[in-house]
């Protein structure tokens, strides 16, 4: 619950306002700004949001100078210890973890809306071999409302709760087909006898002449992995989520927005860059030279994997993350020299007063790469694995924005462009031409 407990005074020629001080739950302060512009004709400029908070939001905290990410006000590392990723799922969507009951009904609820409409598979015939499986996920999210109820502002609550539900289940089936369908294989139905990871899992690798052997492991792996993605509060593809939605598009619309944010190489496809980064590195054999190229202002490479808008201290998620990976591979007995060569990379990098300087650590994007290549997951669906994992985030942030009554997002801008031209001042110059 925020509070109002002080006061900024802003000075303007020759006038004074108050702007009040809103207080959050955990200390975060801002600046209520809303009738600025009407008291002083002032806007505010801050590209890229770095300091401007959008919303008022419940879902999600991060401090990043000490490294915490909360949800619901349960820390990450807890909810990776102790629940599945249908649990959290949950937790974001409702507020609170599931009761027994409730968790066997949110379960069943996301069975019973795993299928993709029949119609709906003849449109991967239409997309050309080689298409980014990310760019066949948001179309066909997109296409969704076209085959199910449109869910928006003014849906009954009953509907919202069976369309969440089937958002977050029914893609995950969605990216299964896409997979299947880039490599010519047969496509496999969920099955109702699985759980929400282990039925995405047997989707992908499961064949008519190799069955696939579900393994607990990498069943608990996943959960893992999709439970750290889950939501990271005022994100740029949660950000879009919300900025869409505050236009009372339908949800399906408002998802694939989303997932077309996220498939960019500086927010969800970064996991993917970092991979094709390593084996770079790994290639070349000089991990001196690329730290020396990330180090120099005048080169324009960067280390993918490192850093962060949000984190000045260690990515809580990349500690989970890292500690999955040495555990994992250790049990398989798969042996990747990437995970080496990211180990020395990081060790390197955590002495190096440059980077440290800098609060330049590891984030979740430099170790879940490894992960998914060990679980057999292909480079080029690593992103998918991404929104999968978001999905609940965004729709509870989507449900939470609706709840509120939002504005439509419109910012203001500071014009720099030329002043008033008249048209004939552009024409004088041309040719005379025979107009059409």
């Amino acid at each position: 619950m925020m509070t109002k407990k002080s006061e900024a005074t802003l000075k303007f020629e020759g006038k004074e306002i108050t702007l009040p001080v809103i207080i959050g739950t955990e200390g975060d302060k801002g600046l209520d700004i809303s009738q600025m512009r009407k008291e002083t004709g002032l806007v505010t400029i801050d590209p890229g949001f770095v300091n401007t908070a959008s919303c008022f939001s419940q879902i999600t905290y991060i401090d990043g100078e000490k490294g915490i990410l909360r949800y619901r006000g349960i820390p990450i590392n807890e909810l990776v210890e102790k629940v599945a990723f249908v649990d959290v799922a949950y937790l974001l969507v409702h507020g609170t973890l599931p009761t027994e009951k409730e968790r066997m009904d949110f379960s069943s609820l996301l069975n019973r809306n795993s299928l993709l409409h029949e119609d709906m598979r003849h449109f991967f015939d239409s997309f050309p071999q080689g298409a980014h499986p990310m760019h066949i996920l948001s179309t066909m999210v997109n296409a969704m409302a076209a085959f199910y109820p449109s869910v928006d502002v003014s849906t009954t609550a009953r509907d919202i709760e069976r369309s969440c539900a089937r958002v977050i289940s029914i893609v995950r089936t969605i990216a299964a087909f896409a997979y299947k369908k880039s490599i010519g294989e047969p496509i496999v139905y969920p099955r109702h006898d699985l759980s929400y990871c282990a039925n995405f899992l047997n989707m992908m690798f499961d064949s008519p002449v190799r069955p696939y052997h579900i393994s607990p492991e990498a069943v608990r792996l996943l959960n893992v992995l999709f439970i750290v993605h889950a939501d990271h509060e005022q994100n740029c593809s949660t950000t879009a989520v919300r900025a869409i939605g505050s236009a009372q598009v339908n949800l399906y619309a408002t998802i694939a927005a989303g997932i077309s944010a996220l498939s960019g190489p500086l927010h969800g496809g970064a996991n993917q860059a970092v991979i094709e980064q390593l084996r770079m590195i790994y290639n070349d054999g000089d991990i001196d030279k690329f730290i020396r190229k990330a180090k120099d202002k005048n080169d324009p490479f960067r280390l993918m994997g490192f850093g962060h808008r949000v984190y000045k201290a260690y990515d809580p998620r990349a500690e989970i993350v890292r500690n999955e990976c040495e555990k994992y591979l250790t049990a398989t007995g798969i042996n990747d020299p990437l995970l080496d060569l990211a180990r020395k990379i990081e060790d390197t990098v955590r002495k190096d007063s440059y980077f440290i300087d800098r609060h330049l650590y590891p984030n979740v994007d430099f170790y879940t790469g490894i992960l998914y290549r060990a679980m057999g997951i292909p480079e080029n669906m690593f992103t998918v694995m991404f929104a999968l994992a978001r999905l609940p985030g965004w729709v509870a942030h989507w449900r939470e924005m609706i709840s509120d009554s939002t504005k439509i997002v419109r910012p203001r801008q500071i014009y720099v462009g030329r002043t008033q031209q008249e048209v004939g001042n552009e024409l004088d110059s041309r040719s005379p031409a025979l107009l059409i």
